[in-house]
């Protein structure tokens, strides 16, 4: 999906502090319609990947618990200013997201 993520890594001292949004609507597939009163199918997020410089950093599982628009934070202990930060997802029905970002 284009533009669907925004991130942004800066250097804190020692250590690279990535910021990271997602647009997603992280339906849970408990909520009702309104006007059909029919069960919103669950589409969410599911697995979340992040590299720095190709080696696996962080390496997440989702469920329905998270909100719409998920936002976290993490940090790199060893990358330095000019390496890149790659942040892969999968949600439930299959769709990849993916946003890379390089270390300033």
């Amino acid at each position: 999906m284009d533009n669907a993520m925004k991130m942004r890594a800066t250097m804190q001292g020692e250590v690279a502090d990535v910021k990271v949004l997602i647009k997603h609507i992280m339906e849970t597939g408990l909520r009702k319609d309104k006007e059909t009163g029919k069960y919103i199918p669950a589409h969410f997020i599911d697995k979340v990947e992040a590299t720095c410089n190709g080696q696996t950093v962080l390496d997440m599982q989702w469920g329905v618990a998270i909100s719409q628009n998920p936002f976290f934070n993490f940090k790199v202990k060893g990358a330095k200013a000019g390496d890149r930060i790659a942040i892969t997802a999968v949600d439930n029905l299959g769709e990849n997201f993916y946003g890379e970002v390089v270390v300033s």
